[in-house]
């Protein structure tokens, strides 16, 4: 059986996904990837509770399909694990934006998110719809300290 290539993408804004998606990498031995919006956001654009910040209307939009930054080759990848925060109950719009950009129709997808509260069960509904052709796993919303074992726990 040939090695899989594992790759970890994340997105972060405040840091809290970097870190967990560092960690999720240092386990796995993997490369790992940033998804950077083209235009960062400031801290009104990210503001929840005004209906009109970018954020805002970016998650009420579901065509809204911010640019992101260039990625590169990630076609030699297998096993891809995708991390977010729970934006609106769901991952961010780059994510979408990052799924039609790259072809992962046969790839193993692994979502994980952090959240101050939200589960993860919507956003994986999402993934499944965006991507018929990908074997997308439950993926786990977690903290920096669940990473280990959650990581144990998949048997890929």
């Amino acid at each position: 059986k040939k090695m899989s290539k594992t790759l970890v993408i994340y997105i972060s804004f405040s840091g809290v996904t970097k870190k967990v998606a560092e960690r999720v990498s240092e386990l796995l031995n993997s490369d790992i990837l940033e998804i950077k919006p083209a235009i960062p956001y400031t801290n009104e654009d990210l503001n929840w509770n005004d209906l009109m910040s970018r954020s805002s209307k970016e998650m009420q939009d579901s065509d809204s399909r911010p640019e992101i930054e260039e990625l590169g080759d990630i076609s030699s990848y297998d096993i891809i694990y995708i991390g977010y925060p729970i934006w609106w109950g769901t991952y961010p719009r780059e994510i979408n934006t990052f799924m039609d950009k790259y072809d992962l129709a046969g790839k193993t997808i692994i979502p994980f998110c952090t959240s101050g509260g939200t589960g993860i069960s919507k956003s994986i509904r999402d993934f499944k719809k965006f991507l018929p052709n990908s074997d997308v796993k439950e993926g786990k919303r977690l903290s920096v300290y669940d990473v280990e074992s959650w990581i144990k726990s998949i048997n890929i």
